[in-house]
């Protein structure tokens, strides 16, 4: 990455900046944990978390996006991090989770947890880890 391209792309939580019509064709059809989502799940879930956004300085079009589901205060879930395929290799994927984290952080946060197949590197640039203690945690899933 050159010294101009990080001008290239704000980052932004303004859930006015969002395209949630994008956000839902990125996620439903190419990122392989929400594929097949509703547009009304996506809105669900855009409306119920805090957002990033990543935005192209020239054009003005989303590029990227990071959601966050947190009560503000004690524990936040990154998840639904994408870059549009042909904005990615700038770094943006990493400037929205250290966005997300540089947020949190002020507040108090003590844990921030996702879950990732394919890009542990990206995160581990930011400072997520492996759970130390990976049998301690449980899930429920519906259907």
């Amino acid at each position: 990455m050159n010294e101009t391209q990080p001008l290239r792309y704000e980052i932004s939580s303004d859930p006015a900046r969002l395209d949630g019509a994008r956000i839902h064709d990125w996620l439903s059809n190419d990122a392989y944990w929400a594929e097949g989502r509703t547009r009304e799940h996506q809105d669900l879930a855009i409306a119920g978390s805090l957002n990033f956004g990543a935005y192209d300085t020239v054009t003005g079009e989303q590029a990227g996006y990071a959601r966050v589901v947190t009560d503000l205060a004690t524990f936040a879930w990154l998840c639904d991090v994408y870059v549009d395929r042909p904005a990615r290799g700038h770094g943006i994927g990493g400037r929205l989770v250290t966005a997300a984290r540089d947020h949190l952080a002020p507040l108090g946060v003590r844990r921030f947890l996702l879950a990732t197949a394919d890009a542990h590197g990206v995160y581990e640039k930011v400072g997520f880890q492996p759970l130390e203690n990976p049998d301690q945690w449980m899930c429920l899933r519906f259907g």
